[in-house]
């Protein structure tokens, strides 16, 4: 007799399951912690079979029904309906694997395991974010040139241009990862070159005059902030690395005996380990600055917890706390001001300067070069360079 909406309500568990029949095979399953099932009995193939079918309420009785009758239908097609469901299943889970969500994570957890920058990781995991509301539950591999230019064109409409232009790219790697992992066969991104705007290349303020640096360097002096901000912007001034690598500096990565300050590569931009020879100033103020933060391990922590280091925002802020817009002075131009004026003078050699900068050069055999023949000059340059920084700072007036 076939069961009531009321007669499933009241049901209650025993010691053993309890089975309630609908008719046609569909029973009610009431184990003896009180959770209610569906199950469907079948023959296939002369074998009895059970078929899940939900758990009550979620899956209420004409659902159940409605489950019955559709898999009544398929075994009179000559079909099992538990493999049927079983195959769905492998479907959907094949599906997700392939969405445009799925093999994005894949990329970024690779690049994990290649133990790329923690600032490139948030940079592409933050731009594939921008994609997924999108794209993210799509299968990747019917994914059209239009959908991704959609999801582009809206970031385009903000003004983001830069964006825009980044995340073609990063969209792009992640198909390529893709079509190399066999889940599908093109990369969509390829036909939008030319399809977005091209934004106008915007170089890092910098001072570069010698005459203005030196008033920068004047201003700094008179700094009324923490004191380790200010000795922040001396040590990139006298240092040029970028603010990241010095921010993140710590107490044992320096040898003020010998005057060296060897960078991890994984503080590095391009993950190679950086050696920055110390002028005479320089050591004097992280001696000086070692009576201040030297119980610790990092040498600018944050204010707020001594595991952290000092703020990305906290050296811009200062220069213009000092009057220097963002237009005319960043943290990042003091790399921009020591390599125009060291270029300018005409006494190092350019690879010496680019090696210090921790450019990388693109040739194996070049880079090798570098390393073995440009440390003594380099050592030379930046106690010239800092001798340059107190004169300018003295007169605004450096030797060209």
């Amino acid at each position: 007799m076939p069961l009531t909406a009321l007669e499933i309500q009241k049901a209650k568990p025993g010691e053993k399951v309890v089975k309630l029949s609908d008719g046609g095979g569909l029973q009610l399953w009431i184990t003896p912690d009180g959770a209610k099932r569906w199950r469907l009995a079948y023959r296939f193939g002369g074998i009895q079979k059970t078929l899940a079918i939900g758990v009550y309420p979620a899956i209420g009785l004409k659902e159940a029904r409605e489950a019955r009758d559709s898999a009544r239908r398929l075994l009179a097609d000559g079909q099992d309906p538990g493999l049927v469901k079983k195959t769905a299943k492998t479907a959907r889970a094949i599906s997700s694997a392939t969405t445009f969500a799925a093999i994005a994570e894949e990329l970024l957890e690779k690049k994990r395991r290649e133990d790329k920058a923690p600032r490139t990781l948030e940079k592409v995991e933050w731009l594939l974010g921008l994609a997924k509301p999108a794209i993210g539950s799509r299968p990747i591999a019917e994914i059209a040139a239009t959908e991704v230019l959609d999801v582009l064109r809206k970031v385009e409409a903000r003004g983001r241009l830069e964006t825009a232009r980044r995340m073609r790219s990063t969209i792009g790697e992640v198909f390529r990862f893709a079509i190399a992992t066999g889940r599908c066969e093109n990369d969509p991104t390829g036909a939008l070159k030319g399809a977005l705007v091209t934004p106008v290349a915007r170089h890092r303020a910098a001072i570069t005059e010698p005459e203005e640096f030196g008033g920068l360097l004047r201003a700094i002096a008179t700094y009324d902030g923490m004191p380790e901000t200010t000795t922040a912007l001396k040590l990139l001034a006298l240092t040029f690395v970028r603010p990241g690598e010095l921010r993140s500096a710590e107490w044992c990565e320096f040898d003020l005996d010998t005057a060296v300050w060897a960078i991890p590569a994984e503080k590095m931009k391009m993950r190679r380990p950086h050696r920055v020879p110390l002028a005479p100033q320089a050591v004097d103020i992280l001696k000086g600055l070692r009576a201040i933060t030297g119980h610790g391990s990092l040498l600018f922590p944050s204010v707020r917890s001594p595991s952290r280091c000092m703020s990305e925002n906290t050296i811009n802020a200062a220069l213009r706390r000092l009057g220097f817009g963002q237009e005319e002075m960043t943290g990042h131009g003091f790399r921009a001001a020591a390599s125009s004026m060291l270029n300018e003078c005409g006494r190092w050699n350019p690879d010496a300067i680019e090696a210090q900068l921790a450019h990388i050069e693109g040739n194996a055999v070049r880079r090798a070069y570098q390393r073995a023949e440009f440390w003594e000059e380099r050592v030379r340059m930046m106690a010239w360079w800092a001798d340059q920084c107190e004169e300018m700072r003295g007169s605004g007036v450096a030797e060209r």
